[in-house]
């Protein structure tokens, strides 16, 4: 009888505490106030055991939550046209998002063009909050103009080469993302120059994402025309699936701007940190 006495003590001591924990509001459901440093769900990609996908392609595995000041966003290269956009307040974006190359984690919005069956899926996860095709399935362009949160996503349409050796108006895309103060722009599997309409709608890039294989997209000459019209401080080269086809644009590329090869596939930028002179950084991981 003791021991049920105390038994029953110690319960009606306890339920109390337990309740009021129970109730109190779990502390990641929280906002972040503006000016202080949001939990960023990224992770850094630089540190991560590295996962296999389709094929054999190699897909950087998350390993440790990180953060972002205000202003910052995070850049990592997944590989071929697909990189991982994260912002301060942990919108996540991927490009050219497929169903071979694709990050970790299943994002906020992904973005998509039509050349090849690497650059889009056809069923996406339908937790994704924002699908943006760059292609418009019922013909004419694609027009999207989303915000969510702290960052904007716009396209401009561009066209494409078809199979039949024709060329398809509007066929694709390139989406701008405007966030922390940047502009930054993806050119997805670009096969022309740029019109000046096309110019002043992209309007003026922060870092552009820009393929350099040389001949599934625009040839070496034509990309080089394209980025020196485009005067962006920071350019992340995609799409060049070898060291050969790589050093083949950075060739014609080291003449005219900085460049710089970086060890890890994910760097952190802001509007502080972009380079004075025109730079292209090469991130590893294609």
């Amino acid at each position: 009888m003791r021991v049920r006495s105390l038994l029953e003590a110690a319960v009606l001591f306890l339920l109390p505490a337990a309740l009021l924990i129970l109730a109190a509001p779990p502390s990641q459901a929280q906002a972040p106030s503006p000016g202080k440093v949001a939990p960023d769900l990224c992770l850094a990609l630089a540190e991560a055991p590295t996962q296999r996908g389709p094929g054999g392609i190699a897909v950087p595995s998350l390993v440790q939550r990180a953060q972002l000041k205000l202003g910052e966003t995070r850049i990592s290269y997944i590989g071929h046209s697909t990189f991982l956009l994260e912002t301060q307040r942990g919108i996540r974006i991927a490009t050219d998002y497929n169903d071979y190359v694709r990050p970790a984690v299943i994002p906020e919005i992904v973005t998509m063009n039509r050349a090849h069956s690497t650059h889009y899926t056809m069923n996406p996860d339908p937790s994704i909050r924002h699908v943006l095709r760059g292609w418009n399935p019922d013909g004419g362009h694609a027009q999207h103009d989303i915000t969510l949160e702290d960052v904007r996503v716009r396209n401009i349409p561009t066209n494409i080469r078809s199979y039949a050796g024709g060329t398809d108006i509007w066929g694709n895309s390139i989406f701008v993302f405007e966030t922390g103060n940047l502009c930054i722009g993806h050119l997805g599997h670009l096969h022309h120059t740029l019109t000046t309409q096309q110019l002043a709608q992209i309007g003026q890039l922060d870092v552009v994402l820009v393929p350099v294989d040389g001949s599934f997209t625009l040839d070496v000459q034509g990309m080089m025309e394209v980025l020196k019209a485009l005067r962006a401080p920071l350019m992340i080269p995609m799409h060049y699936f070898s060291s050969y086809t790589l050093e083949r644009f950075l060739h014609e590329a080291r003449p005219v701007f900085d460049v710089e090869m970086s060890e890890v596939p994910t760097l952190v930028v802001s509007r502080a940190t972009l380079p004075k002179k025109p730079k292209i950084l090469v991130l590893p991981g294609n």
